[in-house]
């Protein structure tokens, strides 16, 4: 996508170029035909084929290895303190992914509310409106917004148009006054949060402490009726948990473009008629995906000219005195 970007790198500096086909073939590549690299551009795609940046795995690259460049704002594939033990520093794209990804969390709302899939699916088998249950109006109700990032933050600009009751929203630390004026946003507890929304947006990156963060307890606590959309990780929900709290009522509806353990989706979640599912597409548009890339390429620009970041993770700004 940000061609432009890279084929003015490629003028620049000697670029080598990934051809793996194995997790086991990277790894004795990083010994022989990768062993020079100081930088590596890490693309979710290659999950597919290299796995988890692990501890095993980032104890086995290129020596020299200094800086991994992530294109994605969740890192959660990259084990960041074993990069930490071999003083490899990481950069990630945040805001990049802000505006697509909340798009796509706004159209799950909508699309659960008011049952958009399943009706769609009437009319494509001919029955019109037959059988089709009543949706729910936005307007009027409690969203509850877990994790207010650059993510959750953009979702409660967009949603304060919708005439809502209340935005809140649970965070490991309270945002500044100025920002949730900004953003029209209500800090809560989780529990109150959960006991109190009406719609519920998962937003929070994905690490050991916010796996399963949504359990049978979690899901036992919120109101009767409540509506669940994830756009940030899929382990952040444990999904049998939700299938049985869709299958007794507990929530309405699921809006998820994630998944525990994708591309494979539980079976219970597959066959509901109240789940909209989508393959992962939150930031799967040519704007999104430019500006990821671009970001990566300038973190990239930075780290060799510099020998700096400009966006590293969370865990690594400290490096560089942000």
């Amino acid at each position: 996508f940000a061609t432009d970007i890279f084929e003015q790198l490629q003028k620049k500096y000697s670029i080598a170029y990934y051809t793996s086909r194995s997790r086991q073939e990277f790894i004795q590549d990083c010994a022989d035909k990768y062993k020079d690299v100081s930088i590596i551009y890490r693309s979710p795609e290659s999950m597919s084929v290299v796995g988890p940046f692990d501890a095993d795995l980032v104890s086995q690259l290129p020596k020299g290895l200094k800086y991994i460049v992530y294109c994605g704002a969740g890192y959660d594939t990259i084990d960041v303190h074993a990069c930490d033990q071999r003083q490899i520093r990481v950069s990630h794209t945040p805001v990049a992914v802000d505006d697509g990804t909340a798009d796509i969390a706004v159209s799950l709302i909508l699309a659960c509310c008011r049952n958009l899939i399943a009706a769609s699916d009437n009319l494509r088998a001919g029955r019109f409106r037959s059988g089709l249950l009543m949706g729910t109006d936005v307007q009027d109700k409690v969203l509850g917004i877990i994790g207010a990032g650059g993510i959750g933050r953009t979702l409660a600009k967009r949603m304060s148009g919708f005439d809502l009751k209340k935005i809140q929203y649970y965070n490991r630390h309270q945002l500044p006054k100025e920002v949730e004026e900004k953003y029209n946003l209500v800090y809560v507890d989780f529990e109150t949060l959960l006991k109190t929304s009406d719609i519920i947006s998962v937003n929070c990156p994905h690490t050991a402490e916010t796996t399963h963060l949504l359990n049978y307890r979690e899901f036992a606590l919120m109101k009767r009726g409540v509506i669940i959309v994830n756009t940030a990780r899929g382990k952040i929900i444990n999904e049998a948990a939700l299938v049985g709290a869709l299958e007794r009522g507990q929530v309405l509806s699921a809006g998820l473009d994630v998944f525990e353990n994708e591309p494979v989706v539980h079976p219970g979640l597959l066959s509901h008629p109240r789940c909209v599912l989508l393959p992962h597409i939150g930031t799967y548009t040519n704007e999104s995906q430019y500006k990821m890339e671009k970001l990566v390429l300038d973190n990239l620009v930075k780290a060799i000219e510099e020998d700096t970041l400009l966006t590293p993770v969370p865990e690594h700004k400290k490096y560089f005195g942000q």
